[in-house]
């Protein structure tokens, strides 16, 4: 079932929108037949509770891998995005105990700094409805239109994105390669493959609802904003497929682009988001995961349920 339903999601956008009469009740990847037309959640609805006991069974140790990176300013940034932090003390003593007291004021484009989740208001695809007008449409139908709201948008905000409490696979291509992987490069499926083999792993290790995630070393470029920022490393189109095909409750990796920069970002961006509603956690720093050989692993990560918003922060957990 799972390869059918993959194999006729793929062949579905292969073809262009703007030759599909296509209204706002049934186009080229909406309504979601798995989950319903009304469905904001996408993939993370594959996390049951039977997988979430089966998440717990990968833990051995007990250890603890944070994932995440540290929130500061002069962190990498995309775009020029910007993060201040303003510390103050709130002054003189209060109350009968002397008690002081510290506080901060926060801001920046939150949704896409540092470690990050992309929600599913984040990518959508310009399409040519049956009417001749043009819409921005977004995971499961939802149009920019309708989604419009000055205050967050009013669909598929990151809030809507459940808990994620599943088992997590590592697929460490620059352990295969033996080095970081160069700017611009793209994996291909023989590195796939080739990874899989060097961790005793093959396709019958991944079950459905499972977090996948990509190491390409990354993340020992992030004390150098300029470098990791610039041409990052990231999948191409057929392993783009493969990880859709085993259908996931999440894709990652230690980059931002996930596909191959300069290859164009957009285009898995719409592929996970867009079409098939799988988000998508980037900038993680898997390198001690990778170090100790944890390929499998209990993975926990939950955004910050704000409403509306494209993205948000996270700190990602590997617990083995």
């Amino acid at each position: 079932m799972r390869d059918s339903v993959a194999i006729g999601l793929m062949a579905t956008l292969l073809i262009p929108a703007s030759l599909v009469a296509q209204t706002r009740e049934s186009g080229p990847w909406w309504p979601q037949t798995e989950w319903g037309a009304d469905d904001e959640s996408g993939a993370t609805n594959r996390i049951t509770p039977a997988k979430v006991v089966e998440a717990v069974g990968a833990v051995r140790s007990g250890n603890i891998y944070d994932l995440g990176h540290p929130l500061e300013p002069g962190m990498p940034t995309l775009f020029e995005r910007t993060y201040a932090i303003e510390s103050s003390s709130r002054g003189s003593a209060i109350a009968a105990n002397d008690y002081v007291g510290q506080e901060d004021f926060i801001a920046g484009q939150l949704a896409h700094l540092g470690t990050q989740l992309d929600s599913f208001a984040h990518a959508g695809r310009e399409v040519e409805m049956e009417d001749g007008t043009t819409e921005h449409v977004f995971y499961n139908g939802f149009t920019g239109r309708e989604m419009d709201n000055r205050y967050g948008f009013a669909h598929l905000g990151v809030e809507n994105i459940k808990p994620i409490v599943t088992r997590g696979v590592l697929i460490d291509i620059a352990g295969y390669k033996g080095e970081r992987l160069p700017h611009g490069y793209e994996v291909t499926v023989a590195d796939l493959e080739g990874a899989l083999e060097r961790q005793g792993m093959s396709d019958a290790d991944f079950g459905v609802g499972d977090a996948i995630i990509f190491r390409y070393g990354w993340a020992q470029l992030w004390d150098q904003p300029d470098e990791v920022m610039t041409r990052a490393p990231g999948i191409g189109p057929a392993v783009g497929e493969w990880v859709i095909e085993r259908m996931p409750a999440i894709f990652g990796s230690d980059s931002g682009s996930q596909i191959a920069v300069p290859g164009g970002a957009g285009g898995l961006h719409q592929e996970f988001l867009t079409f098939n509603g799988i988000p998508m956690a980037e900038y993680m720093n898997l390198e001690r995961l990778a170090a100790d050989e944890v390929y499998e692993f209990m993975f926990v990560v939950t955004p910050l349920p704000l409403v509306g918003a494209t993205g948000s922060p996270i700190r990602p957990l590997a617990i083995r």
